[in-house]
């Protein structure tokens, strides 16, 4: 992914013949025993959007999925890359094509079988894997996707499908509106005006220190804080060259973090506390209970990261 070019370079010219791969039927997206029907973070790619999905891979990376929705192998590799997508939370957008229903599209990425996984980095098609795979790898090809597009600059996040209609479908159904400083958190930060949205979810918080969604969206707010400006290989050289230096493996903790590779920051912290200060144990506790916050107080890896803090600290 060194050097690549600014404009996509896909083109859907020709197409491929993939009819000999219908194999035993599985139910369509949406019904029992199929795969999810797209939405999130999850696109289905038709002739009419894929050029723009393309052009959109430059401000942040796109996953494609080759698939036969109605095959169970596809529609198993098409729920795990769902279930990962919408986990990643617009860390990259899934976008899926029936390979039978748009061959020309299939034959843009010179797919001969499938399910087929490419990546799309500003335009570039990038090759991951094809058949099945187990979650552990799907998760570290995904997480070394993040890293090429955060070393190339491509740092946006996906704006979630339907976000739009969903609104609008739970206020005909009667939802709660967000309370009022969450909302004003969410405005500000979709007007990318970070200072604002900390600001607002800290009074959130003060008025209610038990208000989990606060607490959460107020550490992925500073996580955002931290990282906007930072240039991910000086960060990156500072932490290899200093590994004992605590505020240095923060910042390349923050950009693991950020870029889905929750495990590799956590360890990376939690490894510095046996040989750390008591300053430095501090600033490496509280770090760590905000990366709690951010990945989800029930998540098995940070169940397991709260126990090892818990002994090294106690």
């Amino acid at each position: 992914m060194s050097n690549p070019t600014p404009e996509p370079t896909i083109s859907t010219r020709g197409a491929i013949d993939l009819s000999a791969l219908n194999r035993p039927q599985s139910p369509p997206p949406g019904e029992p025993g199929g795969a999810p029907v797209a939405g999130g973070y999850v696109l289905d790619l038709t002739d009419t959007n894929f050029q723009q999905v393309v052009q959109d891979s430059t401000k942040y990376p796109v996953v494609v999925l080759l698939w036969l929705p109605t095959d169970q192998a596809n529609a198993e590799l098409g729920t795990l890359l769902g279930r990962l997508a919408d986990e990643y939370a617009g860390r990259f957008l899934l976008g899926r094509v029936d390979a039978q229903a748009y061959p020309q599209i299939a034959a843009a990425f010179q797919v001969q079988g499938v399910p087929t996984v490419v990546a799309v980095l500003q335009g570039q098609p990038l090759p991951l894997f094809a058949g099945a795979a187990p979650e552990d790898q799907v998760r570290g090809v995904l997480d070394q996707v993040l890293a090429a597009a955060e070393q190339n600059g491509i740092t946006g996040r996906a704006p979630a499908q339907g976000q739009d209609e969903a609104a609008g479908d739970e206020a005909e159904a009667g939802e709660e509106p967000l309370p009022p400083l969450h909302q004003e958190a969410y405005d500000a930060i979709e007007r990318d005006d970070l200072d604002a949205a900390a600001a607002a979810y800290e009074r959130a918080i003060k008025q209610d220190p038990k208000d989990a969604q606060a607490v959460a969206g107020l550490a992925q707010v500073r996580l955002l804080q931290r990282t906007r400006d930072a240039d991910p290989q000086a960060v990156r050289t500072a932490a290899a060259d200093a590994p004992s230096d605590v505020d240095a493996q923060l910042a390349v903790a923050d950009l693991d973090m950020l870029g889905g590779k929750v495990d590799d920051a956590l360890a990376r912290l939690l490894d510095l506390l046996a040989g750390a200060d008591a300053d430095g144990k501090e600033k490496l506790r509280v770090r760590l209970l905000e990366y709690f916050e951010v990945v989800g107080p029930t998540d098995p890896r940070v169940v397991k990261a709260r126990q090892r803090l818990a002994l090294s600290l106690y």
